[in-house]
């Protein structure tokens, strides 16, 4: 093999962008799900607080005593959100992947073969 065609050479270079738009996307969805985890946490120890309990909420810089009942619900818009953004996400990692794994197979077969690519 003396060198590697230019038009493989370019989808290799798509194969690294691809990976890392996958790294990113995974690292979106981690965040995501940590975040949709600590307020399902937060809303579980809430859901065990006696009902007269002092409640505070967190509004930009400023903490604020909300009813439980208020809390409650904005803590469970914010997980359906979350999961909603999650789910997103894992549809574009899931098209990525794909993506990922044709071009990849396509350039294993040139290098292996030595085949001409099909187009991407």
């Amino acid at each position: 093999m003396n060198s590697i065609p230019p038009k493989v050479q370019n989808q290799i270079n798509m194969l690294q962008q691809l990976q890392q738009q996958l790294q990113t996307v995974v690292n979106q969805k981690n965040q995501y799900e940590l975040a949709a985890q600590e307020a399902r946490r937060a809303s579980e120890e809430l859901g065990d607080a006696p009902e007269g309990a002092a409640v505070y909420m967190t509004v930009g810089t400023v903490v604020i005593e909300k009813p439980r009942e208020q809390v409650l619900e904005k803590l469970n818009e914010k997980v359906e959100t979350f999961e909603v953004r999650i789910k997103s996400i894992e549809r574009q990692e899931k098209a990525l992947q794909e993506k990922f794994e044709k071009l990849q197979a396509q350039v294993r077969q040139v290098l292996d073969g030595g085949s001409t690519p099909e187009a991407a």
